[in-house]
């Protein structure tokens, strides 16, 4: 493929919709030239008797990997179970999926520790030194095996 050059351009703010084209041409060129693998995307979502959300879960998976993009809990439901029930279903939905793992990342201390209690591991860790801000945030990446 002859490559093209351009001498006049400029770089501008996108917005959703531009987000959504950069991840579908994205996608299309890595599948011209590496393996692939089923690309799905879901949510998951609890509501109360009104039909009001509490809580709920995004996720896509990847090359095998479910990512674990989003959980939330409203504050009054939290220790409840819920996002336990919401990380147990996704799990169910990655393994029907075909997917060997999971990945997710926080930087919640208390969302360490749930996941923690839920067999995910630690396989890296990005932070913010005294001088940044906010000072001394933490970012951790996390995995669980769904074949062991």
């Amino acid at each position: 493929m002859k490559k093209k050059s351009i001498k006049d351009y400029k770089i501008v703010a996108g917005d959703e919709n531009s987000s959504r084209e950069i991840e579908t041409e994205l996608l299309k060129s890595l599948r011209s030239h590496l393996a692939q693998s089923t690309n799905t995307g879901f949510s998951l979502e609890i509501r109360d008797d009104s039909h009001q959300l509490i809580g709920g879960l995004t996720a896509s998976t990847s090359y095998g990997w479910l990512l674990v993009k989003t959980l939330w809990v409203k504050d009054e439901y939290r220790g409840t179970g819920l996002g336990r029930s919401l990380m147990a279903a996704a799990e169910g939905k990655a393994v029907e999926l075909e997917c060997h793992s999971i990945w997710l990342d926080t930087s919640s201390p208390d969302a360490l520790h749930f996941y923690q209690t839920l067999g995910y591991e630690v396989f890296g860790e990005i932070g913010n030194t005294p001088e940044q801000y906010p000072p001394e945030h933490r970012r951790w990446f996390m995995k669980k095996s769904l074949s062991e």
